[in-house]
């Protein structure tokens, strides 16, 4: 496996990297028109941006979804992602970084970029008091739960991926204090076995801009330099 420590240099980038936090709810095709022109701006030399978001509640669907997970349909509006992954929910109350970064920059090793962004997550929980872990066997962050039942995991952050032009885009969730209700109208990324989290389900009351604080801090030891 990558450590961390072999990322770093691999990923970081001197180029400036534009930060952007969006109050209020961005509707989800807005989110993609903006991720789309984004990304034609940084292959012809614009700054890379991460760009902090919430959405109205909804469900999107990656590259690999299987129509027996959405097991709510009418629930939530349903969105084509484009992204890698099954499917996921987004809304009001969890954090959504959209990560547009040049990775011909970065050593174009999407493998370790995705790793990175899983670095990212855990070393931003780590700086909120959540051990955050990966799997193998299973995309996303996740954290034990003892407290609940013995050898249960909860999913706290999802991640899903497209590039083009060698320029990443779509991102990561992390959720801060979301609904955690509104996840029971898909199967979350496939897996029916495990359940979802939240900082708040944890017992933990950051707020949105105390979590976003923390995501710069650790976004520029992965990749900045």
């Amino acid at each position: 496996m990558t450590s961390r420590d072999d990322l770093r240099p691999a990923l970081a980038a001197a180029r400036p990297v534009r930060w952007e936090v969006t109050p209020g709810l961005v509707s989800y095709p807005d989110a993609l028109a903006r991720m789309e022109s984004e990304v034609a701006a940084i292959h012809g030399g614009a700054p890379e941006l991460v760009w902090l978001v919430e959405h109205p509640p909804l469900y999107t669907a990656g590259t690999s979804a299987h129509p027996r997970d959405l097991v709510e349909p009418d629930r939530f509006p349903v969105f084509e992602a484009g992204r890698g992954g099954q499917y996921t929910y987004h809304g009001p109350g969890q954090r959504v970084a959209y990560v547009m970064l040049d990775l011909k920059e970065r050593g174009s090793d999407v493998r370790a970029f995705v790793t990175a962004l899983e670095e990212w997550i855990i070393d931003t929980l780590a700086l909120l008091g959540v051990s955050g872990e990966r799997r193998e066997d299973r995309v996303g962050v996740w954290v034990r739960r003892p407290d609940i039942e013995q050898g249960r995991e909860d999913k706290i952050a999802a991640l899903g991926i497209r590039v083009r032009h060698g320029i990443s885009f779509h991102g990561l969730s992390i959720n801060v204090d979301p609904d955690l209700g509104h996840f029971a109208g898909i199967v979350p990324c496939g897996i029916a076995e495990h359940g979802v989290t939240s900082l708040r389900d944890l017992g933990l009351g950051w707020t949105m801009a105390e979590v976003d604080e923390a995501l710069a801090r650790t976004f520029t030891k992965i990749f900045t330099r």
